[in-house]
């Protein structure tokens, strides 16, 4: 049986906002933009996850919602996971291993810098940065969630907003 897991990073956020910190950081007009273009690209894939998982931050939030209405996912699924905010390379990990073994298709919505090191731990990329508004689809032969990180996944697809633009 097959896992596959979609990494997405957060549109472009607005570091000129007067918020109080970086959780709050809301979407600049960029990130506005490319969010609804790579809803589209995803829906044109024909990707649909069963379980999205999102980082709490204001940007992470309205990214994760922005790209499931394009794609179908009913908002109101989304599970905001507060240890995706600020999370290490080994903490995603580990959140990835705890997701119930019913879902093969799962979306996690966060920040960089854990997302690029985690690309790089499970697939064959060798990213130095993942772009804002990226995603990249991996292909995992598990059957339980809590294999994964033990071995490389085949890489499906990296879409970025620049390719479109």
């Amino acid at each position: 049986m097959k896992k596959e897991l979609y990494l997405l990073r957060h549109a472009k956020s607005d570091w000129n906002s007067m918020v109080s910190s970086d959780f709050e950081r809301g979407l600049n007009k960029r990130g506005e933009r490319d969010a609804p273009l790579i809803g589209d690209v995803l829906y044109q894939k024909g990707v649909l996850p069963e379980l999205v998982l999102s980082s709490p931050a204001k940007r992470a939030k309205k990214t994760a919602s922005i790209i499931c209405k394009k794609i179908g996912y009913g908002v109101e699924n989304i599970v905001y996971e507060p240890l995706i905010y600020e999370a290490s390379m080994q903490r995603l990990i580990d959140i990835i291993s705890s997701v119930d073994d019913d879902i093969s298709k799962l979306m996690l919505v966060g920040h960089n810098p854990a997302l690029t090191y985690l690309i790089n731990h499970v697939s064959d990329l060798n990213l130095d940065n993942l772009p804002t508004c990226s995603v990249v689809g991996i292909s995992f032969d598990i059957s339980s969630w809590e294999d994964f990180g033990t071995k490389k996944g085949d890489v499906l697809f990296f879409e970025y907003p620049k390719r479109y633009l």
